[in-house]
């Protein structure tokens, strides 16, 4: 039986801007995709904070979170993840507490200790010029606090924001979060999307040193994963070149935004940026809907991941709703196959 049909599936959305469109029309596509998405039974759809990347228009992320919670219904919104470093803790607890109090029940807050920027952009943002996230624990238990009950001691609170317990994520693409979430006893999303070096290494640490908590009882984790999926191989492993070309740009520290896909990637890049592309690329899926369906099975015999959160990057929107259509096509067929596995072996 397939591991797919026992999983959750969510999206994350980075609002990629295409070459000759703005951040308006990453905007429309996004509200569209969500849209797509809670028809086709995505658990999630997350946002992700980024800065100064000319192809990524998710910086202003808890403003992007409410306009997707207001254009859905049932699919939970959230973040994937804020970079909380980069802010007050008070005040993303008084902007969860507000997107909470709007969208009941509908709200994760998925937190990363990186800048999701450059050392520059990182300065302009306020975080300093020595700031390496050692501090995000402490922002953790303060935000914490800001969501959690107060006490009559408690002088400073979020309102909206005290008492909503909105379900905090960590998210990293090293051990560091890792080790915290399992102290914690809180989810734990890898980063594997960009940065799978250290996938495995994070899952284990996690699982082993993970200790119970009121919020969660047992480990859960959840996987980034690059997907690209089209009718065929051939044509999925062309469109993936728009991808390549973006993981071309910051390997250049050119950020870009999306671009046609190509026939060939080996007229723009030399051997040393390819296989840093790659490397970012290592546990991406390509393909057509079979090769879709092996190679998830094969990440989730890999991991055994509670849940998969899928980017795809396209240059043209239709392919992108495409892909997702496939792989929703795929998650049910699993299911399906492994309830009449499971028939034929209870006849």
């Amino acid at each position: 039986m397939s591991k797919l049909s026992e999983i959750s599936l969510s999206v994350l959305d980075l609002a990629p801007v295409a070459t000759g469109k703005t951040a308006s029309d990453a905007f429309i596509n996004t509200l569209e995709l969500a849209q797509n998405a809670e028809r086709l039974g995505y658990k999630r759809y997350w946002l992700a904070e980024h800065h100064n990347l000319a192809g990524i228009a998710s910086s202003a992320t808890s403003v992007l979170i409410g306009f997707v919670a207001a254009g859905t219904s049932k699919i939970r919104v959230g973040s994937g993840g804020i970079m909380l470093p980069n802010h007050a803790p008070l005040v993303i607890a008084e902007q969860f507490g507000t997107l909470e109090s709007l969208y009941p029940g509908r709200i994760d807050l998925g937190l990363g200790r990186a800048p999701g920027t450059d050392s520059m952009t990182a300065y302009a943002l306020r975080r300093g010029l020595t700031a390496d996230g050692h501090d995000f624990p402490e922002l953790l238990a303060e935000l914490q606090r800001y969501l959690g009950e107060s006490d009559s001691d408690t002088r400073v609170r979020a309102y909206p924001g005290t008492g909503l317990n909105i379900p905090i994520w960590l998210l990293g693409s090293s051990t560091f979060s890792a080790r915290l979430a399992a102290d914690l006893g809180l989810p734990f999303a890898f980063a594997s999307h960009f940065a799978p070096d250290e996938l495995d290494q994070a899952i284990k640490i996690y699982r082993s040193k993970f200790q119970p908590s009121a919020e969660l009882q047992k480990p859960y984790v959840m996987v980034g994963v690059p997907l690209i999926a089209a009718e065929t191989d051939a044509l999925a492993n062309k469109l993936a070149t728009t991808t390549f070309q973006k993981f071309l740009g910051l390997v250049r520290r050119q950020p870009v935004q999306s671009k046609p896909p190509v026939d060939n990637m080996d007229s723009l890049w030399n051997a040393y940026e390819k296989a840093a592309v790659l490397s970012r690329m290592e546990i991406a899926v390509i393909g057509g809907p079979d090769t879709i369906e092996r190679g998830l099975d094969a990440l989730l015999q890999r991991t055994d991941a509670d849940e998969l959160i899928v980017v795809s990057d396209f240059f043209d929107f239709k392919d992108r709703l495409n892909s997702y259509e496939i792989l929703a096509d795929v998650w049910q067929r699993s299911k399906t196959s492994g309830a009449r596995v499971t028939s034929e072996a209870l006849a």
